[in-house]
């Protein structure tokens, strides 16, 4: 146990230094998990593992590697809190207490509420809003996509729905052409981090940047017509309420009873924010409905 603490303390001290997360590249850790494999992921003793496994824990895609990493995980956690060191980081990631099939219980339910008020908005949108609105099969096509793929694409496709809104009306071609090169910019931004280098720092500063196009575009439209549009204080709140809570994922700390993290409070926090945009779409695309009817009158 002496031994073990040294190499804790050595550990502590060199991790400014050092790469990696600090949990994985403990010496604990990894012998801990070397014997586990040794013992239980080959031959019989593996055999005996899978037998024993939950059958949701095998469709889930969870190898007897991956249990002896979870459970040396919590060896080495429990040793860091016993030296009273900070608890460290695994592959890049906190420690979370599992529940069935899932390593951040927390952050899989806030997902699906998300999810859940997304298709619910969609529904009422689909349902108020005839699909003669000009702006119908933009957001349509906004909530697929929000719900569908990863917040890089959330934010490039809220910067073209803010496009749409305030110039492809009156001039579509212009609308068409930012829209491909969005495209272009989510397309070279994905093959980066899949094929080159999955960089966080730069993934986060990428979707900050354009987090920040958006907020400023949007914010800017609403301050030109919230006279003339009452709707659009809805869209000042959304702006600002999702740039504030943004933090949140700028926070890095252990999470709450080893299940509540910043990733999962900033999901529950924006269900609320998902709710009001829809029902700024809304007003807004009745408005724009109103506006092209009034106009088919006049000519």
């Amino acid at each position: 146990m002496a031994g073990r603490a040294a190499r804790l303390v050595l550990l502590a001290g060199a991790a400014a230094v050092a790469s990696g997360s600090q949990g994985d590249r403990e010496p604990v850790y990894r012998d801990c998990v070397l014997q586990c494999e040794e013992r239980n992921c080959s031959g019989g003793a593996l055999k005996h593992f899978r037998s024993r496994q939950p059958i949701y824990m095998s469709l889930a895609g969870w190898t007897c590697p991956d249990d002896c990493k979870y459970e040396c995980m919590w060896v080495t956690v429990g040793l860091y809190l016993q030296e009273g060191h900070k608890v460290p980081q695994f592959h890049g990631k906190w420690p979370f207490s599992r529940f069935l099939f899932f390593q951040e219980p927390a952050s899989a339910v806030a997902s699906f509420l998300n999810g859940l008020a997304s298709l619910v908005m969609l529904c009422r949108y689909r349902t108020s809003v005839p699909a003669s609105s000009p702006m119908y099969h933009t957001c349509v096509a906004f909530a697929w996509k929000m719900d569908y793929f990863c917040a890089s694409t959330v934010i490039l496709h809220s910067v073209y729905l803010c496009c749409v809104r305030t110039v492809g009306l009156q001039r579509p071609a212009v609308a068409s052409a930012f829209r491909a090169l969005l495209l272009l910019m989510l397309t070279a931004h994905i093959s980066y981090l899949s094929l080159i280098r999955f960089d966080y720092g730069y993934n986060l500063a990428a979707n900050v940047a354009i987090g920040l196009v958006n907020m400023v575009w949007w914010l800017a439209w609403c301050l030109r017509n919230q006279r003339r549009l009452p709707h659009v204080r809805k869209c000042v709140a959304v702006v600002l309420l999702l740039q504030g809570l943004s933090l949140l994922e700028l926070l890095d700390f252990p999470p709450l009873f080893w299940v509540l993290d910043a990733h999962a409070i900033w999901h529950i926090s924006t269900i609320p924010v998902h709710i009001l945009f829809f029902s700024f779409l809304e007003d807004d695309s009745l408005y724009l409905l109103k506006e092209s009817e009034a106009k088919f009158k006049l000519d």
